[in-house]
């Protein structure tokens, strides 16, 4: 059972949800709204001597949640 990240469309929350099958609605634990939109999540891994580079070529940035592609307006 993963847990995932969530973006909420209508309040901007961030938040992780547990999901227990595919058919799973997942709303928003603070406005209750169901449009929400799942985020790419980082995850650390113990024992790692280097911390991962996400950024591509020499301007950095991408997608994803506060990168502008998500969509939640930040």
């Amino acid at each position: 059972m993963p847990i995932y990240e969530y973006a909420c469309m209508q309040c901007e929350e961030h938040f992780e949800e547990l999901v227990r099958s595919e058919q799973q609605v997942v709303t928003c634990p603070s406005c209750g709204a169901a449009k929400v939109l799942k985020q790419l999540s980082t995850f650390a891994v113990v024992g790692a001597t280097s911390k991962p580079s996400f950024t591509t070529g020499a301007g950095g940035g991408g997608g994803g949640c506060c990168g502008g592609g998500c969509g939640c307006g930040h």
